[in-house]
């Protein structure tokens, strides 16, 4: 009982599963693309975190500070000129805001840094985007 088995070898892969495998690979280089993306962000969220993290505290120990100097500075300099009180409070406050306005502006310097867009990703998306559109 002998049977007539046909293996059909092709030596060549199928319209099909070539199409098939360009898909499964742009499935994954996508995927991959994503969990780049996210730990991009993940990294500008950590370093924005840590500015966050030191603006607090300096503004934190720059009001204690600031309120014992302003208090001494007032009455240094009404001990001084001999003004009353109200004009020495005026004076020392304007000086700590304008101090503080200086730092306001170095923080905001600071946080304009801060890039929550993975450009890198965004660019190679971009490029893989034009590949596939090319090889199809």
């Amino acid at each position: 009982m002998a049977e007539d088995i046909r293996v059909q070898v092709d030596s060549e892969p199928s319209m099909a599963s070539l199409v098939s495998g360009i898909i499964n690979d742009a499935q994954q280089l996508l995927r991959q693309e994503v969990t780049l993306a996210k730990q991009e962000v993940r990294e500008e969220l950590a370093k924005a975190k840590a500015v966050a993290a030191a603006g607090a505290i300096a503004l934190a120990l720059a009001v204690v500070g600031g309120l014992l100097l302003c208090l001494m500075l007032v009455h240094l300099l009404q001990w001084a000129t001999g003004w009353p009180d109200w004009v020495c409070y005026g004076l020392v406050g304007g000086v700590f805001l304008a101090v503080a306005g200086v730092l306001a502006a170095v923080a905001k310097n600071k946080a304009s840094q801060i890039d929550l867009v993975p450009r890198q990703t965004v660019e190679t998306i971009k490029e893989n985007v034009q590949w596939l559109k090319t090889q199809t």
